[in-house]
């Protein structure tokens, strides 16, 4: 999906929403991107085909499909299943509890075995990447091995010792992480609607503030 008619969409569908928000971070947002507000089965069909598209791009295409808990796995399961449609892909999906269980199965992981499996994780967006490495670390436990990670906004918020956490997730990691759309489409989208001056001028006082500008 091209990334104007994403941002467009994600505002329609109230995920990408404008206001006063405080981030994980602690900083205070005047967006905030919310993947939980999908909720009805054609919203992640048409979110699931943009996962693949991203998957399938990655230069070692993903056997697994690794979805941390909670946001991730809906993504996981709609991205799977549109390889499977469109590209006639089998694609695993695997995700995690975030307590391990102590009866039945047990442990911590769920879905697909991804031991020898070349995985990606997917996900909403970045705020420091604390989360992702977490799941990297799960996935090497299980002897999988990353090869992307999938998010649909990159914020490019700046962090300590500079550079945008995706910058620094990819470093610390040494895979590629890809995003449907950048906060630079936010605003691209926003600058071409008269109505939304007041949205678009507290965005860049933000993105100048805290983040990278291309």
């Amino acid at each position: 999906m091209e990334a104007d008619a994403f941002v467009r969409w994600m505002i329609a569908e109230d995920v990408l929403q404008f206001g006063d928000f405080e981030l994980k971070s602690g900083r205070r947002s005047p967006y905030f991107f919310n993947l939980g507000a999908i909720d009805n089965g054609a919203a992640y069909d048409r979110l699931g085909a943009a996962y693949a598209a991203l998957a399938n791009a990655l230069p070692e295409a993903p056997q697994v499909l690794f979805g941390p808990a909670y946001k991730g796995i809906p993504i996981a399961v709609a991205a799977s299943v549109a390889l499977a449609r469109e590209l006639g892909l089998n694609v695993g999906v695997a995700f995690n509890r975030k307590e391990a269980k102590a009866h039945g199965e047990g442990g911590r992981l769920v879905g697909s075995a991804m031991e020898g499996q070349r995985v990606a994780v997917v996900d909403d967006t970045i705020t420091d990447g604390a989360a992702k490495v977490e799941a990297c670390e799960l996935i090497a436990a299980a002897g999988g091995s990353v090869k992307g990670v999938l998010i649909a906004m990159d914020r490019r918020e700046r962090v300590a010792g500079g550079g945008t956490a995706v910058e620094h997730l990819e470093a610390r990691l040494g895979v590629p992480v890809r995003s449907i759309a950048r906060l630079e489409d936010v605003v691209r989208v926003l600058a071409a609607d008269p109505s939304a001056a007041g949205r678009l001028e507290t965005v860049l006082a933000y993105r100048d503030r805290y983040c990278a500008v291309d």
